[in-house]
């Protein structure tokens, strides 16, 4: 137990207070949008990568996933969808073979997934993401990595939309709720 606590504190889950106690560390917006920065770094570089090597299959792999988040959503199956969302994501980052980029955006998920977990539903429609997810294959079929790497980007900055929306709709599971500068002015219009 207390090597697993040593893990959620580093990875920004858990406040270990010796003599005090350990306490699950409220949400900040800033280490979310920080979170949100470097996997968007990373994964724009995957999909770029991936555009180029994606064969016939990994496109077929990708379709069948984004057809299980379609299943999912028709039966508003939020949990069952983020697992496909999150299988989605490796499948293109597998297609380039680079774990410890994986490695890197499975990390940055932690504070990001603790977002998620609480807009399931409301804050961004999974029709919405299904379509962005359908936009970032359309892009590593046709083998054009600057198509695949807008799509990517405007699907990774989704979060920042809703996240002032959640934020203020659970004031009490964060402990800020102002974006940090490198936002501004990023969100696409609509």
């Amino acid at each position: 137990v207390r090597e697993a606590f040593i893990k959620l504190s580093e990875a920004g889950l858990l406040e270990i207070r010796p003599s005090r106690g350990t306490f699950v560390r409220k949400i900040s917006v800033r280490e979310v949008a920080d979170a949100r920065f470097v996997r968007e770094a990373v994964e724009c570089s995957l999909v770029r990568h991936a555009a180029r090597l994606a064969s016939k299959k990994d496109c077929d792999a990708l379709r069948a996933l984004i057809a299980e988040q379609e299943k999912s959503a028709e039966r508003d199956d939020f949990a069952r969808f983020n697992q496909y969302d999150e299988a989605f994501h490796r499948a293109i980052g597998n297609i380039v073979q680079c774990d410890y980029a994986l490695r890197t955006v499975e990390r940055s998920r932690n504070q990001i997934d603790r977002v998620r977990f609480l807009s399931l539903g409301y804050a961004t429609p999974m029709n919405r993401l299904i379509e962005q997810h359908k936009g970032i294959v359309e892009g590593i079929e046709a083998k054009d990595e600057n198509a695949s790497e807008r799509a990517m980007r405007i699907h990774l900055r989704e979060i920042l939309r809703a996240l002032p929306h959640i934020a203020a709709a659970n004031p009490d599971f964060f402990e800020d709720q102002t974006l940090p500068d490198h936002t501004a002015g990023i969100l696409e219009p609509g």
